[in-house]
């Protein structure tokens, strides 16, 4: 496979060799799955009784679970972040039905952000979701919907040998669906609102003798944005080989995809602080920016002024010509399960991962000026300072220049116009490449009444990001379209800057599960966590053209904790309810992105970075749970499923990326901009899940769950602050800050509801079911002050399926699904993109209401 040999040689010592326990216990070791054990493992862990959401896993953590056949109920291609949004604890939103676009996905669990949690596939890393990614990518670039066995989610915290860098927070595990023992077609086609079309198609081979079997499927999906042409889409494929024998397991699996995905900007909101006022600018708010693409001759003329600038009474809500991220990825791996004795299983992966991507908007020259003119302007350097343009205001004389005249400034910016293509408009790219390769190896030893688990993971990481400046030439417009990756058409103008990271990352864990007596269960262990990052810039910024950096910040950063300890146990009352409780460390090493904020190398200074080198520490969380899980039957078809869930979490050495430049928080701004990054101080959470399912055999299931999630800031911070400290002993209260002290202290953590309730209601009337699902999420705060906020909103979706009855027909399924999202057209805020201490956020619309029709089809 690929990356094993590569991996070898960087591996220099021999990976401790082990199993994780994984998170439900009837899972087998390092996630490692099989057709027949796999199906009846999630039924046993999670109590699967075919139920839209299964509950109750025999574990010392709180786990929920969904299958595969419910998370296309949900529907048909939904992204696995997506289908897990009704789930206890689970907060995910985007603008899209799907959940596919990346750009403005958000995620929280317990009060963690996405880029706090941990993620795998089969057991392999995919990083940390962060959407300028840099060590992985989303679970829907991984697997194809379709082929989704199943999804499970630790919210507290996940197992020890979870593969994963960043799972400060849970963990969210998605499991690829094996070949089946029979051979078999299926195939699906979706049709809907917005010219959606999506089709499926896999074919199994069945057993083919000596315990052989294997799937090819492949996945086209397009469908145009909701409220401007943009048109998502893309090509998946997967490939998966299993061979199983008595001697033990190889599984080989395949995924590639590539895909495209029009962006839209979110809409900035101002509130003015207590007693303040709001400009006509600031109150300027629409509910929705879509660009303007493919108008390039309106854009060009009737929008943008003939040097490049927006309408000024727009502020920071100007539009785009357009936005889009395109992302190719190649994911591979093998595994081998060794069945050694009746005691002893060995597991062993190795995996390579290759992505290249870009992410592009094209805009209006002006709104770019301070990054271009350092580039363009042959005469920038002998320019006063006071003479230099300002944002959105190319060829336009600053009132402080007394060194040129307005027709030698108008005369400048055109020059610029002409340099940039003639359009008045620049495109701004960020451009990707990532190669993983790893090697996870675990041996799982059954000593009676104790099952030791030992393992290790081992990734190398070789990670580029590019920020280029490109021509949008006005004598050829379909040289710049959002499905165009302008680096394949043209030359940049110039390349801003470069950042390469070399990134080692390993992780070793051992873990005891003792049965004490038949009814307690013990469970103790801990993991370490280390990483070695290296990151260089080999272009750097010209000066001018990132606020006022002289060069980025370059260097080494390691960080080794060799004791994160996890102890647990449950004890079974009667075989129906079961107590348990979990206490576990975790540990979230640093961001090693270097194109913008969130990390030490994209600091405003060397003596920044080498400040968090020296004396930083990465945010580290203890997470307390505990809670009583239920399962009855009461006969005649009855049966219920629950959980309660209380958990308690001390975060501390939270960071937070304070802007020292222009461009925004971690440099939000088209223009880009540098942050210190600093140490916050603590967050406490306290929250409840409570989540149940009722069945009335197969006519009717009940699901609903409610959440209460309470995560207060312990510290203010300093918005002056120098070295990696700004956490102050104060708690001011209020909302102005105060002397350059932010009042956070005792503010809930924005972003977060304290409330959200979830309801599915599923009725079986044999060849049709009909299934309405309920999403509550409670009001957010916008700011880390909790001085604006957003209101609560409630969503609805409606399924209605038809099956053709069994014998009709020559196949094994033939299904019409209607699906409706957003039932009622409710409006409101979807995804909050939170960066300002007071006054300000952005936000993206909740999309309208959507129908699909799916046929789909077995044999």
């Amino acid at each position: 496979m690929m990356g094993i040999g590569s991996t070898a040689k960087t591996v220099r010592w021999a990976m401790l060799a082990g199993t994780a326990l994984a998170l439900c216990s009837a899972v087998p070791a390092m996630a490692r799955e099989d057709a027949a054990a796999g199906e009846a493992a999630a039924a046993e862990a999670v109590v699967d009784s075919g139920s839209i959401i299964v509950t109750g896993a025999k574990t010392t953590r709180s786990a929920t679970a969904i299958s595969g056949g419910e998370i296309q109920k949900i529907l048909p291609g939904v992204a696995p972040l997506k289908a897990i949004q009704t789930l206890p604890g689970v907060l995910y939103i985007t603008a899209d039905p799907w959940g596919n676009n990346e750009q403005n996905a958000q995620i929280f669990v317990h009060g963690f952000a996405g880029n706090q949690l941990g993620y795998t596939m089969d057991g392999i890393p995919l990083g940390d979701q962060s959407y300028g990614n840099y060590n992985g990518l989303s679970p829907q670039r991984a697997v194809i919907s379709e082929n989704v066995g199943r999804i499970v989610v630790a919210t507290g915290a996940g197992d020890l040998a979870t593969p994963s860098n960043s799972n400060l927070g849970g963990t969210i595990e998605t499991f690829s669906s094996d070949p089946t023992q029979q051979f078999g077609v299926r195939a699906a086609q979706t049709v809907g609102s917005y010219d959606t079309s999506r089709t499926y198609l896999r074919i199994d081979s069945g057993d083919i003798g000596g315990g052989n079997s294997a799937y090819i499927s492949g996945a086209r999906q397009r469908a145009r944005a909701w409220d401007f042409n943009g048109v998502q889409k893309g090509w998946q494929a997967n490939a998966k080989f299993v061979h199983d024998d008595a001697a033990g397991k190889l599984t080989l699996y395949f995924d590639y995809n590539d895909m495209t995905q029009p962006n839209e900007d979110a809409t900035v909101f101002f509130k003015p602080s207590a007693g303040g006022t709001a400009t006509s600018v600031q109150l300027y708010t629409p509910y929705t920016k879509p660009f303007f693409y493919p108008g390039f001759d309106a854009y060009r003329t009737s929008y943008l002024t003939a040097l490049g600038n927006s309408p000024a009474a727009e502020g920071n809500n100007y539009r785009n010509y357009y936005s889009d991220a395109q992302r190719t990825d190649y994911l591979a791996y093998a595994r081998y399960d060794a069945r050694l004795s009746d005691r002893i299983t060995w597991s062993t992966t190795g995996y390579y991962h290759h992505n290249d991507g870009v992410g592009v908007v094209a805009g209006p020259l002006g709104q770019s000026i301070t990054t271009a003119q350092p580039y363009l302007d042959p005469n920038y350097a002998s320019l006063p300072a006071n003479c230099r343009f300002g944002s959105n205001a190319n060829g336009i004389r600053p009132s402080a220049c007394t060194a040129l005249t307005d027709a030698q400034a108008a005369a400048a910016g055109a020059a610029l116009v002409a340099a940039t293509g003639g359009s008045g408009m620049i495109t701004r790219t960020t451009e990707y490449r990532i190669d993983r390769e790893g090697v996870i190896s675990a041996v799982s030893l059954d000593l009676g009444d104790h099952k030791v688990e030992l393992g290790g993971w081992f990734e190398h990481n070789s990670t580029t990001q590019w920020r280029r400046w490109y021509a949008v030439p006005l004598s050829d417009p379909s040289l710049s379209t959002p499905y165009v990756r302008p680096r394949e058409v043209m030359e940049p103008l110039f390349t801003q800057y470069q950042g390469e990271a070399r990134i080692n990352q390993l992780q070793l864990h051992i873990q005891d599960t003792w049965q004490l007596t038949d009814r307690l269960l013990v469970q103790g262990g801990f993991k370490t966590s280390a990483q070695w990052a290296d990151g260089r810039f080999p272009v750097q910024p010209r000066l001018g053209s990132l606020g006022g950096t002289t060069a980025l910040p370059e260097g080494k950063i390691n960080t080794k904790n060799w004791f994160l300890p996890a102890i647990g146990a449950t004890y079974d009352f009667n075989g129906h309810e079961q107590l348990y409780f979990n206490v576990q460390k975790n540990l979230r090493q640093y961001q090693a992105y270097l194109a913008g904020g969130g990390g030490p190398w994209f600091t405003g200074s060397q003596a920044a970075f080498d400040a968090f080198a020296d004396e930083g520490k990465p945010e580290t969380s203890w997470t307390y749970e505990a809670g009583l899980r239920t399962n009855r039957s009461f006969g005649n078809g009855v049966t219920l499923q629950a959980q309660v869930n209380y958990y308690h979490v001390d975060f501390s050495n939270r960071l937070l990326a304070i802007p020292t430049n222009p461009g925004g928080i971690a440099g939000s701004g088209i223009t880009g901009g540098t942050s210190t990054l600093v140490n916050v101080g603590d967050v406490k959470t306290d929250g409840v899940d409570a989540a149940a399912t009722l069945r009335f055999g197969t006519l009717f299931s009940l699901y609903n769950a409610i959440s209460y999630n309470l995560s207060k800031y312990q510290n203010d911070y300093t918005s002056t602050a120098l070295g990696i400290g700004a956490a102050t002993d104060s708690c001011i209260g209020g909302y102005l800050v105060t002397g350059g002290v932010v009042p956070t202290c005792g503010k809930q953590l924005p972003g977060t509801p304290k409330w959200m309730n979830k309801t599915v209601a599923t009725l079986n009337l044999g060849p049709v079911e009909v299934q309405a699902t309920g999403d509550y999420v409670g009001r957010r705060f916008a700011t880390f002050t909790n001085d604006a906020s957003v209101s609560s909103y409630f969503l609805t979706s409606l399924r209605i399926a038809a099956r053709v009855p069994d014998n009709v027909l020559p196949l094994q399924k033939v299904e019409l699904a209607l699906n409706v999202t957003n039932l009622t057209d409710k409006k409101g805020v979807s995804t909050l993109s939170i960066g300002s201490a007071t006054n300000s956020w952005s936000a993206y619309p909740i999309a309208p209401r959507q129908w699909f029709l799916t046929l789909s089809a077995a044999y």
